[in-house]
């Protein structure tokens, strides 16, 4: 079959086109401004990019067109479609699908799909369940929005082929980062409800996605919509935490439940996050000893372990396995450190990450103050650099949400380009521990200004933020002279 993706460089529809070419499928595909990192892994595959949505692609005359939920109906200013070959295809009765209905009829069907759902999180517990089950010889498939460093790809077929996995009713397993964004432009459902799962991870679950719906109750729906298609033997996973899934699981649930997280939980922690044993029903049935840090990375190794049981992996092996979980790129990741003091302790260290919800801001400082603290390095300052860029953000609708994100931070700095809103006016509350910028380069300017000896830079955004993590190590190079 010869596919054609439309946003092919975009996270979940590059890494479906990674499993549809490992599959054996012809892939093309296309995107706006083609970009890496997915760009480079999809021409390494062997898969043909073309710049822009032009109509002219219709003469490639692919068996199907996968629309990913970039492409709409909208129009420029000047009245021409914005996605011409989205009205060709239109014009012309082709055939066209979603990237997640393709995926469940050519590469889940007959898996036992292990779905990671949750407003923060899914990527690493997606990761992390997937080492987890490589580790205890399963040989899963997965698709996480990431790039695990254990595998060093973002997708992967596992042991069963798509021929195979259809001949099963119940198949090898395929761990799946299950997102609630809507699917595509004719089709508002949720992602993750075409995945049919038989172990439903459900995280968290807070407001996001302002842009698509209009409350809590919204997205919650939509959880409760994922439920309904996990079977009778299939486990629902959820954070005992959090009293939103306590209401979606009050909607009904027809599956076996384990919980994690709470004090009266399925599973719990105890200790440190970096260092801490694992509890079954209030028995010790493992211990955790690994390099990452912050509650909220417990948390999501409980839920790994207990999806992972579901499918006889005992927590204990689980727990072993996660001591060689190397996290994701882009999750806490490392870019680099430059020596200010001629000293080991004055290196300023450059850290990228995902975070860009407001809890997920607040987890991620959190956890770096806490890893400061049991390293004896409580002397030394975290400088928050981010920018407000999802859809959620831009419109402005958590703003109110980031002096409380930031409340570990000694020092944030906001990139304010392209906001409809004044951040200043929502960082107010900080006083001088906050700056705003318009540019990248005014805010490395600030930083540049206020660094010190030892400082923590912290930079966080779900884009590339500008390159600003390269802009800054090579300024603090020149300022080391």
């Amino acid at each position: 079959m010869h596919i054609h993706i439309l946003g092919i460089c975009g996270t979940f529809m590059g890494g479906l086109a990674a499993l549809a070419r490992e599959a054996g499928h012809q892939v093309t595909g296309c995107d706006a401004g083609v970009y890496p990192p997915m760009s480079d892994q999809l021409r390494a595959l062997g898969i043909e990019l073309i710049e822009g949505f032009g109509a002219d692609q219709m003469a490639l005359k692919p068996d199907v067109f996968v629309i990913g939920n970039v492409v709409s109906r909208a129009r420029l200013p000047d009245g021409s479609p914005k996605f011409p070959l989205m009205e060709a295809i239109l014009d012309a009765g082709a055939r066209y699908t979603s990237g997640p209905q393709w995926l469940a009829e050519h590469v889940l069907q007959g898996r036992h799909v292990l779905a990671v759902a949750g407003t923060h999180g899914k990527t690493t517990t997606t990761s992390m369940l997937a080492w987890i089950l490589e580790a205890a010889g399963l040989q899963p498939g997965f698709l996480v929005g990431g790039v695990p460093l254990n595998f060093g790809v973002s997708a992967r077929l596992g042991q069963a082929s798509s021929a195979a996995a259809t001949a099963a009713s119940v198949g090898a397993p395929f761990v799946i980062e299950a997102d609630e964004y809507d699917t595509a432009f004719f089709d508002k459902r949720s992602k993750f409800v075409h995945y049919r799962p038989r172990t439903a991870v459900l995280n968290n679950l807070e407001f996001d996605h302002a842009d698509i719906f209009d409350d809590l109750a919204a997205i919650e729906r939509q959880f409760h919509h994922l439920l309904r298609t996990v079977p009778s033997t299939g486990r629902v996973v959820f954070n005992g935490l959090e009293e939103s899934l306590a209401r979606v699981l009050n909607q009904g649930c027809w599956s076996e439940q384990r919980s994690f997280g709470a004090a009266v939980s399925d599973f719990t922690a105890e200790g440190d996050a970096s260092d801490f044993a694992v509890l079954q029903q209030g028995r010790l049935v493992g211990r955790v000893q690994w390099r990452l840090s912050g509650q909220h990375n417990q948390l999501n190794a409980l839920a790994a372990i207990a999806a992972a049981e579901h499918l006889g992996v005992a927590p204990a092996q689980a727990a072993g396995a996660l001591g060689e979980f190397q996290n994701v790129k882009r999750r806490m990741e490392l870019r680099g450190k430059v020596a200010l003091g001629g000293q080991d302790r004055g290196e300023v260290t450059v850290y990228d990450d995902f975070a860009h919800h407001p809890t997920a801001i607040r987890t991620t400082v959190d956890g770096l103050r806490r890893q400061l603290d049991h390293a004896g390095q409580q002397d030394q300052r975290i400088l928050a650099l981010f920018e407000p860029r999802s859809n959620t953000m831009k419109l402005g609708t958590m703003k109110a949400q980031l002096p409380w994100s930031l409340e570990q931070a000694d020092l944030a700095f906001c990139h304010s380009g392209g906001l409809g809103w004044d951040a200043a006016a929502a960082l107010a509350p900080m006083g001088e521990r906050a700056q705003v910028a318009a540019s990248i380069d005014e805010l490395v300017q600030q930083v540049l200004a206020a660094v010190q000896p030892g400082d923590q830079l912290l930079c966080m955004s779900n884009g590339g933020f500008g390159g600003v993590h390269q802009k800054l190590l090579d300024a603090l190079a020149l300022k080391a002279g």
